[in-house]
């Protein structure tokens, strides 16, 4: 009778265990944040085949499931892997083959640091860098070509600007462009002073360096790729929109996606040339589970720091400067009209008030009869009080809150009191569109997407000024600084349904932080670290 009773007592312990579902990855005892419509919480959650097919309780999901492996979180706060909603994911991967310039305080320091990048790679036919800022140096004017000619007659040497939008050449550079003082190009600026080439160009002149210089191999533009995802990856970014690829780098981010090596994911904003867009915008959309092609980046002007953000009145600190348009509003709206018609999304970067305005118009123009296009202005920058309006659910903001921290000591030089109101203004534009996407612009700024969280809710830089913060009316609270790095950032690239929350059915990509970033006390936030992350539930990095 004894033996009768116990099989009897044991029999729904063996009925629970053969009805337990086999998964590939438990995760227990975390503090989730799902980023799902109610923002709501969750301790556990259980992934099969690269997604999540459970979210709740501990409880629930070990009485439910068995996992081939099971980690137990100790309470650590759980988040969507992060979505970098504009950067340059293949820039920063060349970045670091080349002379870091960033936080520089003089020329005589970029000087310094490209001579000694030059004796490390005696090799090099181009000596590139990247990072100068001359608003941080003493004195706040474009340095010029001299010193580089001295040092370097023979090899050219291309130093980009911070911002992307201007470059410092020296003389042989100039010669195998072709440029002079007699060049003119439309879209930007050869710097002259005394009728003679300084060295700086401005915005489109650019191009005709770049069309001269050596381009890399494919093995070597692989490498900067995966060099890039190792470092993305340690700062628990899972997905990066890349502002401005070429058929050739997107074909080869798609091989290597396909052999594994790759396994970030890209939304992948092709440049505005007549390549990209009559192959794409004729063959039509590329998907897969790590690669999304379905929109043109868009250059309407420049960048503030360099002056060729284009303005409406001429700048505060510059008589009679207004900045150029990079695409003109004619071509603008040509533009709008053909990617209109092929069904993709346009992407245009808008720094100054006039470039926003012809922006806006040329989208407000063909979407009127669309319904759900999610055209996004990339930056949107400084924008006139009585064009917020304009920006709705078809047309959405794409900001970088460290472009506020870094450009406030500067920036109401460039544009005086009055326009400043309407610049680096995400709460504002969040009223208007309903979302507001958030990323980094890196390697313009640092990849980190806490140093993005701290200036989109402190509104300071990292050295914690301003006390109080910075035009504090335009921050975001921690609930929609995160929703704009995960969930609308999603949405924004038409993925919502498949990432930037942690909910069933979506992939299983997600991170492990090593404090609360909802709750850790503010100035702590730059300086969070991401203990691991996740793509489609394998682990991609660990601290």
């Amino acid at each position: 009778m004894r033996k009768i009773l116990y099989s009897l007592a044991i029999l729904p312990l063996l009925f629970s265990c053969e009805t337990k579902q086999s998964v590939d990855l438990i995760v227990t005892n975390a503090n989730v944040y799902t980023v799902d419509n109610a923002f709501a919480k969750a301790e556990s959650f259980a992934i099969k085949d690269g997604k999540f097919i459970a979210v709740g309780t501990s409880n629930d999901i070990t009485e439910k499931y068995e996992a081939a492996e099971t980690i137990d979180a100790t309470g650590k706060t759980v988040l969507p892997g992060l979505i970098d909603g504009h950067c340059h994911f293949y820039g920063l991967g060349q970045n670091l083959q080349i002379a870091d310039l960033v936080g520089t305080e003089s020329y005589d320091e970029v000087i310094a640091k490209v001579s000694a990048f030059a004796k490390a790679n005696p090799d090099a036919t181009v000596l590139r860098g990247r990072g100068w800022d001359q608003n941080d140096w003493a004195v706040k004017e474009f340095p010029t070509k001299d010193k580089l000619d001295v040092l370097f007659p023979d090899v050219p040497v291309v130093l980009e600007r911070v911002d992307g939008h201007a470059y410092l050449v020296n003389q042989k550079a100039l010669d195998l462009a072709s440029i002079d003082a007699s060049t003119k190009v439309s879209g930007g600026e050869v710097i002259l002073v005394d009728g003679k080439v300084t060295g700086v160009l401005i915005d489109t002149p650019q191009t005709l360096v770049d069309a001269v210089l050596p381009q890399p191999s494919t093995a070597e533009s692989a490498q900067v790729l995966l060099e890039a995802q190792e470092l993305c990856f340690s700062y628990g970014l899972t997905t990066v929109n890349d502002a401005g690829l070429n058929k050739n780098i997107v074909e080869l981010i798609d091989s290597l996606q396909q052999d594994g090596s790759l396994q970030m994911r890209v939304y992948a904003m092709l440049s505005n040339n007549e390549e990209n867009l009559d192959h794409y915008l004729t063959t039509g959309k590329v998907k897969t589970d790590r690669l999304n092609v379905r929109s043109i980046k868009v250059y309407g002007d420049g960048a503030l720091g360099s002056r060729g953000a284009t303005m409406r009145e001429a700048y505060s600190d510059k008589d009679g400067h207004f900045g150029a348009m990079i695409t003109p509003s004619e071509e603008m709206n040509d533009l709008a009209k053909r990617i209109a018609a092929a069904d993709f999304q346009m992407n245009t970067h808008a720094i100054g008030d006039s470039a926003n305005v012809v922006v806006l118009r040329a989208y407000e123009k063909v979407l009127a009869s669309k319904t759900d296009p999610r055209w996004k202005v990339e930056h949107a920058q400084i924008v006139s009080r009585e064009d917020f309006d304009v920006f709705s659910e078809k047309i959405l903001p794409s900001v970088q809150p460290t472009h506020a921290t870094s450009d406030m000591y500067w920036a109401e030089d460039r544009v005086g009191a009055e326009r400043i109101k309407g610049a680096y203004a995400y709460k504002d534009l969040l009223n208007q569109s309903g979302i507001v996407i958030l990323g980094t612009d890196f390697p313009v700024e640092q990849v980190s997407p806490f140093y993005t969280f701290y200036a989109s809710v402190a509104r300071k830089d990292l050295k914690q000024y301003p006390e109080g913060g910075y035009q504090m009316e335009n921050a975001l609270t921690r609930e929609e600084t995160l929703k704009g790095m995960t969930i609308w950032a999603a949405y924004s690239n038409f993925e919502e349904d498949e990432k930037g929350s942690i909910e069933t059915g979506k992939f299983a990509d997600f991170i492990i932080m090593d404090e609360d970033i909802m709750t850790v006390e503010e100035d702590k936030i730059p300086n969070l670290k991401v203990a691991a992350t996740y793509v489609d539930g394998i682990k991609v990095y660990q601290q």
